[in-house]
């Protein structure tokens, strides 16, 4: 990769409109991402790396990437993968039941060794993770109360073909929008920023792991963020807004996605502001997005229902932290099971999610609709008794087995609220 940015001067220079245009579009201060360093701990050694807003180590850059000042920083070198193999400390081991050609696409444990640098580069992107994107796409359409069938079997006058087809494929690009590229984006800069501590907990995966390069891994990062935009842009045009909002949401989302995982703020070194910032990235940017393409976003409910399914995902992000606890202890990241220990942060978790569910029932019951808050209460009851059986008595083996009993009975609420802000009548 060094020998690849040598040879080729001018990359910076071609990145340089890009870049400015984002910064400008988020409007983010550049005085206030000064370059910094700090000790990192990899495969075994200590070494300096930098810390600053461009992604490219400064020794590999032809030039500085505009419009940040150029400072002297250490090298930084690229993990071969027999140095990873030789001292990772969590060797991953194939899955034996044949699925490690998927795993590997999906971006999960288990995965088989590759090479092809297309599959690396969408191994990066965790496809597993644009799902709950999508369906939060889903439920902003269905919060609308806007969205046309191709053929309602249950109204038959919503039976325009045109209309339905129209609407079918403005929603499949939002959720193009939502998955492959702003998802996308967000997973592999936080990999980028997470190499040391991907060194300690997954040291095999694509880049600490040395299967990608750096330069690759910058193009990527950039690609899926300005084309992210551009489509984003392209759905308001499309929608006839007079403000570009789902732009400024993208413009938004990706922002937050830069300062989770990117010094000098990384919100994910605070187990709170880290986790509730993943809450709202994965319920309520795509549910806004879906019912700002379809409809309004004019009534504060449809603000403070998605924030509180976000905090809701607080705590569903909370048990992720669990299997990462050696790592994060060790780097220094202030992950709730760190600051409070795993068996105060696993009553974080369940309370978070079980309160703010039964909230958001009290609150449709309270608007005149009974039906949907015993739906919701009906989806929380299997959500406590998975807690009560797999989470509480231990969150660290049972992690990967909560979440999946679980979890499909969070996102079917999301989606029986939102048919319900969709279908409620509302006062003019």
């Amino acid at each position: 990769a060094e020998s690849v940015l040598k040879e080729t001067p001018n990359m910076n220079k071609l990145l340089q409109p890009a870049i400015a245009v984002a910064i400008a579009a988020s409007c983010v201060s550049v005085s206030a991402f000064h370059p910094s360093t700090r000790l990192s701990k990899t495969f075994g050694t200590t070494t300096t790396t930098t810390t600053a807003l461009n992604l490219t180590p400064k020794s590999k850059q032809a030039q500085t990437f505009f419009p940040f000042e150029n400072t002297p920083s250490s090298s930084f070198q690229e993990p071969s993968s027999s140095t990873t193999s030789l001292q990772a400390q969590s060797p991953n081991e194939e899955a034996e039941d044949g699925s490690g050609g998927v795993r590997q696409l999906l971006g999960l444990k288990g995965a088989s060794a590759e090479t092809n640098i297309w599959k690396i580069r969408l191994q990066l992107t965790k496809p597993v993770t644009w799902v709950p994107l999508v369906w939060g796409v889903m439920c902003g359409a269905a919060a609308s109360g806007n969205y046309h069938w191709i053929w309602n079997p249950f109204d038959p006058n919503d039976r325009d073909v045109m209309l339905g087809l129209t609407d079918a494929s403005k929603g499949l690009v939002a959720m193009i929008l939502s998955g492959p590229f702003l998802t996308g984006f967000c997973q592999t800069i936080n990999d980028w920023y997470d190499r040391d501590i991907d060194a300690i907990n997954e040291p095999y995966r694509p880049i600490p792991s040395g299967a990608i390069s750096s330069g690759e891994v910058i193009f990527q990062i950039w690609f899926l963020l300005i084309g992210g935009l551009g489509i984003s842009y392209g759905l308001d045009v499309w929608s006839g807004h007079e403000f570009p909002i789902v732009f400024a949401l993208s413009v938004f989302g990706s922002f937050i996605s830069y300062i989770y995982s990117a010094p000098p703020l990384k919100l994910k070194q605070n187990g709170w502001a880290g986790n509730f910032a993943l809450g709202c990235s994965y319920i309520s940017l795509p549910w806004w997005c879906g019912q700002a393409v379809f409809g309004e976003l004019d009534r504060p409910v449809y603000f403070i229902l998605p924030i509180l399914y976000s905090i809701a995902g607080l705590g569903i992000a909370i048990v992720n932290d669990f299997k990462s606890i050696e790592g994060d202890r060790e780097l220094g990241l202030e992950s709730l099971p760190v600051a409070f220990g795993i068996d105060t942060a696993k009553y974080i978790c369940a309370g978070s999610v079980t309160i703010t569910q039964l909230g958001v029932a009290l609150y449709l019951y309270s608007i005149g609709e009974p039906t949907y808050a015993a739906i919701i209460l009906g989806l929380l009851l299997p959500q406590i008794y998975f807690q009560a059986t797999l989470l509480l008595p231990d969150p660290v083996a049972n992690d990967v087995k909560y979440q999946a009993s679980s979890q499909p009975f969070f996102v079917f609420g999301i989606l029986a609220t939102a048919l319900c802000v969709g279908h409620h009548d509302w006062p003019v």
